[in-house]
């Protein structure tokens, strides 16, 4: 009998898991913007950018967190909207809006400066729905320690950011979302962070994903990448189409010159995550393998005369025959 009871709430909860599932898939998308729809929300994203420019470049510490608090209430009153999702919001530059190819979802992130060793970051993402579905996310980026990389993460325990990258790709379990962001931690060090976003049956999101391969595993999966480096030093992450992968500065320690221990800079190479076919991203070291055809010299040569036989750069000159 328990087993029979134990076998029919398992059965009923994946019932009810598939059913929500494909309700949230049968859900309409957001329509055409009524020209009402339009009007309103062309006036409210005055006030936002307006908002928002403040936010991020007022000098004056408690200007810029009024605007901040006035820019999530005038922002959740906009998307209100019917069918606020086709807005696109091109004036809204000191915010971060991205969306898939499908469609699917946008992610707004923003970053407040407070001080020069204190960044908060703010997020939502919004569902294409005629009517709002809105996901608030709640930076706790400054609360947790080194094992973040190994957990996921809920939207209300997000670790912020303010991505500028978006990559969906196909896994096993469905797909999911590269997101890669900056997060100002603080006066010394900055950091670049490679998370990963999907959406259980229920449609909540989920931050964080066991999908980076290394050479060497470590005891427990990567969920997430988090670059930490010297704030002096400028660092690239970000996906190349060109190649075809994740391109990041492989980084190496050097004493600190502030005198804080040591921190993190480039050393001139580059680092690189490739999608496999099973959905993974398998981590390539020194992308690039450049050597030099001629040996380096250490003085230049093109002052002085050069040697029978060679040219100005000291190389052999080829032999006319006859």
């Amino acid at each position: 009998m328990p087993l029979k009871l134990s076998t029919t709430v398992l059965f009923f909860g994946l019932l009810t898991a598939s059913l929500t599932a494909q309700t949230r898939n049968k859900e309409p998308r957001a329509g055409e913007l009524s020209a009402q729809a339009i009007e309103r929300l062309h006036a409210a994203e005055d006030t936002l950018a307006l908002l928002a420019y403040a936010v991020v470049n007022d000098s004056v510490e408690q200007v810029r967190f009024g605007a901040c608090r006035t820019l999530i209430t005038a922002l959740v009153r906009a998307l209100k909207t019917e069918n606020s999702f086709r807005y696109r919001f091109d004036r809204l530059k000191s915010l971060s809006i991205l969306a898939p190819p499908d469609s699917s979802f946008r992610i707004f992130t923003w970053q407040l400066f407070v001080n020069d060793s204190t960044y908060r970051y703010y997020g939502a993402i919004q569902m294409n729905r005629p009517n709002l579905l809105l996901h608030a996310l709640k930076d706790r980026s400054r609360d947790v320690g080194e094992e973040v990389v190994f957990q996921q993460l809920a939207p209300d325990n997000w670790y912020g950011a303010l991505y500028y990258s978006l990559r969906p790709f196909d896994t096993k379990t469905g797909r999911q979302y590269m997101l890669i962001g900056f997060n100002g931690l603080e006066f010394f060090n900055k950091r670049k962070v490679v998370d990963v976003l999907s959406f259980d049956p229920a449609g909540k999101p989920i931050f964080g994903s066991p999908v980076f391969v290394r050479e060497k595993p470590l005891a427990m999966p990567e969920q997430r990448l988090v670059f930490e480096y010297s704030a002096e030093a400028s660092v690239r992450c970000n996906w190349d189409e060109q190649y075809q992968m994740v391109l990041f500065d492989h980084l190496i320690q050097i004493p600190s010159a502030f005198g804080r221990g040591f921190t993190a800079v480039p050393d001139g190479s580059y680092d690189g995550l490739k999608l496999e076919k099973n959905g993974k991203w398998t981590f390539v070291n020194k992308v690039f393998n450049d050597v030099m055809n001629e040996e380096f010299r250490p003085e230049p040569v093109l002052d002085k005369k050069p040697e029978k036989g060679r040219d100005v750069n000291g190389n052999p000159t080829k032999q006319k025959k006859g």
